[in-house]
C-alpha cells in the first residue's frame, strides 16, 4: 500500500506561502505530512494538536527541526500524549565498516561531511556548519554573545578536551581577545 506524502520545508518561501493559512492547507491532507524546520513557525503546534485528535485520523505528521528549548517546551505542552521525540546524531562506529573508520574520524559523523566527494568538500561543509551554528542557531537558544567570541571560546574548549577543567584560563582568554 502506497501512502501519500506531503512535504513542507519552512525554509522554502514557496512552502511558507502554502502555509499562510495552515488550517486550509493541512486539514484536507491525508497520509504522511512532513514539516521540516518547524522552529520557524511554532504557532503551528496548536493546529497540529487539533489535527492529531481527529477520528478517524486521516494523516500523521513527521515534524523535523531544531531541538531548541522553547520548541521542545511548546511541543511538550501542546502535544502532550501525541508526540514522540527522536533525537538524531551523526554516524557512529556501529554504522561504519572497518575500512571507513579513518574517514569517519577525519570527516566526523555528520552525513554530508562524511559522504562529501573530497576531503576539501568535507572541510568546507564543516566550516559552513560551524559558521551557521555560531551565527544563527545559538541565537535561537538565547545565546547572544558575538559569534567571533563564541568561536574563540569553542576553540579553546576543544583544545582543553581531556584535561582537568579550570574555567579561569579560557574565560580570561575569551574576554581579553
Amino acid at each position: 500500500m502506497v501512502t501519500q506524502t506531503e512535504y513542507f520545508d519552512l525554509e522554502d518561501p514557496t512552502d511558507v506561502r502554502r502555509l499562510e493559512n495552515p488550517s486550509l492547507a493541512l486539514k484536507p491532507l491525508k497520509g504522511l505530512i512532513v514539516i521540516d524546520e518547524i522552529q520557524r513557525k511554532p504557532q503551528l503546534f496548536q493546529l497540529l494538536r487539533v489535527l492529531a485528535d481527529r477520528q478517524p485520523l486521516p494523516a500523521k505528521f513527521l515534524i523535523l527541526g531544531s531541538a531548541s528549548p522553547n520548541i521542545i517546551r511548546q511541543t511538550s505542552e501542546t502535544l502532550a500524549g501525541r508526540i514522540e521525540f527522536i533525537y538524531m546524531s551523526g554516524f557512529d562506529l556501529s554504522e561504519i565498516e572497518a575500512p571507513q573508520l579513518t574517514q569517519l574520524w577525519h570527516r566526523r559523523g555528520f552525513p554530508l561531511s562524511y559522504l562529501a566527494h573530497s576531503n576539501e568538500d568535507s572541510s568546507a561543509w564543516r566550516e559552513n556548519f560551524i559558521h551557521t551554528f555560531l551565527e544563527r542557531d545559538l541565537r535561537n537558544f538565547g545565546i547572544e554573545s558575538p559569534p567571533a567570541q563564541l568561536r574563540r571560546f569553542w576553540t579553546m574548549l576543544a583544545h582543553l578536551h581531556g584535561q582537568i577543567w579550570n574555567a579561569n584560563s579560557p574565560l580570561r582568554s575569551v574576554y581579553q581577545a
